[in-house]
């Protein structure tokens, strides 16, 4: 028996044993050594040669993230570790580092408890890093720190000891400043990576080696003997005396929590359902005895099996066989064809997992990434995902070949399906299918994807941006008349105050129409501003919208506000200017007036005037188009500073600020992604190649006023609509 089929019997052996599992996930800033780290780490737990280690990138295994050396999928991998003298199990999720594909960070991070951070020893804590602590620490989940590629500090910048040291201190206290600042009040103290205690390990994931300070205690080796070794070149021997995979698993299994311990304070963060039901408390308690609820963090596309859902198991145990409700617009039961456990791109078919473990399922085939899985019929989903960043480039994308259209339609399904990053527009009328992404980079990985692994021959448009509209006053109240003019209503509709546009991005305020605490949310709106009319009429929220009904006493209203809000929601997803989606309005009722006769007030007679009424009340509150803007950060030698901020001023950029970093300067400045096209290799050609960039989502801004007209009209022909939007005029002859 190989050591391979050896460990996995002995995972199999530890499945039911949540005390000696850990599930973790590697994060980082792009380019700082993850996937090389996960690697090692899987084949110092024998699932893999060891030579090929760090270069055959096993998690790694689309052909796509090879060719471009960077990881697009969170992959997962199980594996059988030895401390103390017992086994423990390891379930490892590796996530993207790249700004683009930071749904996937998110996803996996409700998968696991803990995480490694991994930072680079010359770049220190980017600003991906920030945004990944940021996304771990929302999901509870406890960090533990890999400083990496020590031997570049030796090396490429000749430190000796103590000066490397001082670097470690440096990058440490920056780590532990995120933590103080996105923590929980209880983890604040209790979740700083210390370094005596061993919750900071450093080393080279590419040579095999780390340290940390209980392990030089053990090993006698030094920091000044770690400089000798490296500069002698004998990082091989170095290696030996201290295996990377040895105590980067120490440190996970001493400073991580078991499934058993997290559940008990994270089912509270990531499930609202009643905490003492017979659910919650199995939940809490991680009970394979107990009814199964399980979380889908990912759909994998196989060419063999079909769709398979991957996610944790929060309670009970999943057997072959038996049947399971899937929720996401009511709740569908499914039978379990399949059930394995990850090991990098292999699945290991069991008969049963229980709670505590990551799970591989095939049959659940209405799942989607954040989907809630469950033996029960009716219990309370988990917290939907919150994603930092919306999709802000779009691309029109249609078959080659008429009969492809169908094949096409299903491809662009199933994508969105296993990336919810990506939103799919399908137009049965022309034909054209937008979709959207998170960047350039994301969208051409998709395309890639669709044409090679689904194998449909597609055109695409030149990158689109996606833009959002709002009002920058107040407008109405507007009067909105039914074809039939027996039915008016009147809205009135105003930029939705900052604070609730903040409860939103938090989930505080959660999407849709059904509010389970009406009176908490009353409180919190009142406190962001809303009169306690407005806080009391809550109806809907729909993205970053808000519609209330302040009126008193109306006959019928409440048979007839269901369609009130699917006018709202009409008006949201295209809006008056450009008929895009619409971005931080507040819409209030304030009268109507009703037929009595029901059939008098039917669906074909209350949307149209409804959505007149908030179109005509949103031309009166003055339209403006926002556009997405990136964040982007720029290292560059300060002798061809001029040159890269001549760049970012072309592209209508603002530096927002230049700190020196010896003799580098770091440029921060904020540029709109219509001006980010094409950037990657104007950059590239305008410093010779000696610039290291990245960028991040940074939300939406106004378009400059002497540009609105312009680019209304361009969007708007594009989208075969007469150039000049409607006015308030001709909502009011309607």
């Amino acid at each position: 028996m190989g050591r391979k089929e050896d460990n996995i019997a002995k995972a199999m052996a530890l499945i039911e044993n949540p005390e000696r599992i850990r599930n973790i996930g590697i994060a980082a800033h792009i380019d700082h050594g993850k996937t090389t780290l996960s690697d090692n780490l899987i084949a110092g737990a024998g699932m893999m040669s060891e030579e090929l280690a760090g270069k055959q990138l096993m998690l790694d295994f689309d052909e796509q993230e090879q060719a471009r050396g960077i990881t697009i999928n969170a992959a997962t991998a199980s594996m059988v570790h030895v401390f103390n003298g017992d086994d423990y199990l390891i379930n490892l999720i590796d996530t993207p580092g790249h700004v683009d594909f930071g749904g996937d960070v998110t996803r996996a991070m409700r998968a696991v408890d803990g995480a490694i951070v991994v930072v680079d020893s010359v770049e220190g804590v980017m600003p991906q890093t920030e945004t990944v602590i940021r996304q771990a620490l929302k999901e509870r989940v406890k960090p533990v720190l890999f400083i990496n590629k020590v031997d570049r500090l030796i090396n490429e910048l000749k430190l000796n000891a103590e000066e490397m040291q001082k670097r470690f201190m440096k990058i440490i206290t920056d780590v532990n400043r995120l933590l103080m600042k996105y923590s929980a009040e209880e983890f604040k103290q209790a979740w700083q990576v210390n370094v005596q205690e061993g919750r900071v390990a450093f080393g080279s994931a590419f040579n095999n080696w780390a340290i940390s300070v209980p392990a030089m205690e053990r090993t006698k080796v030094s920091f000044k003997q770690i400089v000798d070794y490296v500069r002698a070149g004998k990082q091989k021997e170095l290696a030996k005396m201290a295996p990377l995979h040895q105590i980067i698993l120490n440190m996970v299994i001493r400073h991580l929590p078991n499934p058993r311990q997290a559940q008990a304070y994270r089912i509270q963060q990531i499930w609202k359902g009643d905490l003492n039901s017979d659910i919650g408390k199995s939940m809490q308690t991680c009970d394979h005895t107990g009814k199964v609820a399980m979380m889908i963090t990912k759909i994998i596309i196989d060419p063999h099996a079909g769709e398979i859902a991957v996610g944790r198991i929060f309670s009970g145990t999943i057997r072959k066989g038996s049947e399971l409700y899937v929720y996401g617009g009511g709740s569908t039961k499914y039978k379990i064809q399949l059930l394995s456990m990850m090991v990098g791109p292999d699945r290991i078919p069991v008969d049963e997992i229980a709670a505590g473990n990551i799970a591989a399922v095939v049959g659940l085939k209405g799942a989607i990434a954040g989907s809630t899985v469950s033996s029960l019929s009716d219990m309370d989903p988990f917290e939907p995902m919150v994603h930092y960043s919306d999709p802000v480039v779009t691309l029109a994308i249609e078959a080659k070949h008429t009969q492809d259209l169908p094949k096409l339609i299903e491809v662009l399904r199933n994508v969105s399906k296993a990336d919810p990053s990506i939103q799919i527009d399908i137009n049965q009328e022309t034909g054209e299918h937008l979709i959207s992404g998170m960047g350039e980079l994301h969208l051409e990985v998709t395309m890639y994807r669709i044409k090679n692994d689904y194998k449909v021959e597609v055109q695409t448009s030149e990158p689109l941006v996606v833009y959002r509209e709002t009002v920058d006053r107040t407008g109405g109240p507007f009067e909105g008349k039914s074809p039939n003019k027996h039915n008016r209503f009147y809205f009135k509709v105003e930029p939705l105050e900052e604070a609730v546009i903040q409860l939103i991005k938090d989930n505080t305020l959660p999407q849709g129409t059904k509010f389970k605490d009406k009176k908490t949310i009353i409180d919190l709106l009142q406190k962001a501003g809303f009169s306690r009319e407005e806080a009391r009429g809550i109806e809907a929220v729909e993205g970053f919208n808000v519609l209330t009904d302040v009126t008193k006493g109306i006959q019928y209203l409440d048979e007839t506000f269901e369609l009130l809000i699917e006018a709202f929601n009409e008006v949201v997803t295209k809006g008056p200017l450009a008929n895009e989606r619409v971005y931080g309005i507040k819409a209030s009722l304030v009268d109507a007036k009703l037929h009595e006769d029901s059939i008098h007030r039917g669906p074909a007679q209350v949307i149209p005037a409804g959505r007149n009424s908030i179109y005509g009340a949103m031309c009166q509150a003055n339209r403006v188009l926002m556009e997405p803007i990136q964040r982007v950060y720029i290292n560059v030698p300060i002798e061809i500073m001029g040159s890269v901020t001549n760049e970012i001023q072309q592209r209508r950029g603002v530096v927002v600020e230049m700190n020196q970093d010896g003799d580098d300067m770091v440029v921060i400045a904020t540029v709109p992604v219509a001006g980010m096209f094409g950037f990657a290799s104007a950059i590239r050609s305008a410093t010779g190649g000696k610039v290291l960039w990245s960028s991040e989502n940074e939300g939406y801004q106004r378009v400059p006023t002497e540009l609105q007209r312009d680019v209304v009209a361009k969007i708007r022909e594009r989208k075969g609509l007469k150039p000049e939007p409607y006015d308030a005029n001709y909502y009011a002859q309607l």
